[in-house]
């Protein structure tokens, strides 16, 4: 079956070209105009990835993505922010409010294309490997179902944020690098810098942690990088 991708975006000529490339890559396109459109579609079609333009009539579209990692049925929805700003402080506002990509307007085709499929990639449930669950200090992961919880309470995370976390965890007291986690996390087709990681790192742990500034999970190692706390 077809991956259905919604297109988000107010112009409709690029929301024709989009939808004209992803169907001659066997993807299903679905449209939307704006973001009233674009969470109705959401939620009835349930897509398997949205492009979403940043700026949208009525509903913007950072509100429509903070309203759909805020909802349990589309909280794990794969989201590219498309952005005709190229201001820094735009491409991570978006992420922090959990885009899992962002494109800037003019963007080329062919690497649109290939972030669609990289992301996709990154949201498959890969079953086997190491143990299905994770537990440690109230933190449980389902690796399996992607169901994440602390101290019994279910958090919603984004695809990048849950596979980060999987990948820490499943590496406990190993320090990793930005450079490290965009190899392991986003793989060798991403187009993201080291700057996001600290990004995805900040949101996933307003996520889980009790208290972020003194993560229990998730510890900084000044000038080296990142790492899961190791188990007692």
């Amino acid at each position: 079956m077809s991956k259905r991708v919604l297109i988000v975006d107010d112009e409709k000529d690029i929301v024709d070209l989009v939808a004209y490339n992803l169907e001659k890559e066997g993807f299903r396109a679905l449209k939307a105009y704006d973001g009233e459109k674009a969470l109705e579609l959401a939620r009835t079609k349930k897509p398997h990835l949205i492009l979403l333009d940043l700026m949208l009539p009525g509903i913007q579209g950072l509100e429509v993505c903070k309203i759909l990692r805020n909802k349990a049925e589309t909280a794990s929805l794969p989201i590219i922010m498309l952005t005709a700003k190229g201001d820094e402080v735009d491409k991570v506002l978006g992420l922090e409010i959990g885009a899992d990509d962002y494109v800037t307007k003019p963007f080329s085709i062919k690497e649109l294309m290939a972030r669609i499929r990289a992301l996709l990639r990154r949201s498959e449930p890969v079953k086997g490997g190491k143990a299905e669950v994770f537990e440690y200090g109230g933190l449980r992961i389902d690796f399996e179902s992607h169901r994440v919880a602390v101290d019994g309470k279910g958090v919603n995370l984004s695809p990048t944020e849950f596979r980060l976390l999987k990948f820490l965890s499943q590496n406990p007291g190993r320090v990793y690098s930005r450079e490290q986690l965009l190899d392991h996390v986003w793989g060798d087709e991403a187009f993201v810098e080291p700057r996001t990681v600290d990004v995805h790192i900040r949101r996933l742990r307003a996520q889980i942690e009790k208290n972020p500034e003194k993560p229990r999970y998730i510890s900084t190692v000044r000038g080296a990088g990142y790492k899961f706390t190791e188990k007692d």
